[in-house]
């Protein structure tokens, strides 16, 4: 199983759609070197990663071929040109249909990876979000998700803060409240570099 689908594909770039459970990028150890950038270069060797999900988050990414792409897209990210949006299952019923979290993060060095509010020195984040609808059965809300911008663990964390962490986070709520965590990168859009031309995909999750 190769754990990631080819979504897109041209001279430049590839768009895959990541499975949960895999790696972005390497870790630290020999024991974290299995991930979707190296299975990528198994098959494309000029492939360079442009950004990450975390291990636990499915969905879209896309990667440049070589590194004139690279830096263009990485441009992209650094410019917040590139929009995306999640779908996740969260515990409870939110209370606003849509609705803004703003609330700075900073990694919570002691007990890394995990990522802290803090009012003080934390970076400013911004989260969008749209109810999609609501279970009474599970008492949970499926929701759409905008990072406006991309701090680490930065939904996982905000949906925690408002009162509904994601479904099977094992950091910020209960592991056990699914078999996996409930989060998908379900649409990414950014402009072709060197063209007039707009790129957008679409992944629909499978919960």
């Amino acid at each position: 199983m190769s754990l990631f689908e080819l979504i897109y594909e041209d001279s430049a770039l590839l768009v895959v759609s990541k499975a949960p459970g895999l790696l972005s990028v390497p870790g630290r150890g020999p024991d974290k070197q299995d991930c979707l950038i190296h299975r990528v270069q198994a098959v494309y060797p000029e492939a360079l990663s442009v950004h990450r999900l975390d291990m636990g988050t499915s969905g879209l990414l896309v990667v440049a071929r070589g590194a004139a792409m690279h830096r263009e897209l990485s441009m992209l990210f650094q410019e917040r040109k590139v929009a995306k949006r999640y779908i996740a299952i969260v515990d409870g019923r939110l209370q606003a249909n849509t609705g803004e979290i703003s609330l700075p993060l900073i990694c919570d060095w002691p007990n890394r990876p995990r990522q802290k509010v803090d009012h003080e020195i934390g970076k400013p984040s911004l989260t969008r979000y749209r109810l999609l609808n609501y279970d009474a059965r599970t008492n949970s809300s499926r929701v759409e998700l905008e990072p406006i911008t991309g701090r680490s663990h930065q939904l996982r964390v905000h949906l925690a803060e408002l009162g509904h962490p994601i479904l099977g986070d094992e950091l910020y709520g209960s592991e056990s409240s699914a078999p996996r965590l409930l989060l998908h990168a379900t649409m990414l859009s950014f402009p072709l570099p060197g063209t007039n031309e707009t790129l957008t995909f679409e992944s629909a999750p499978d919960f």
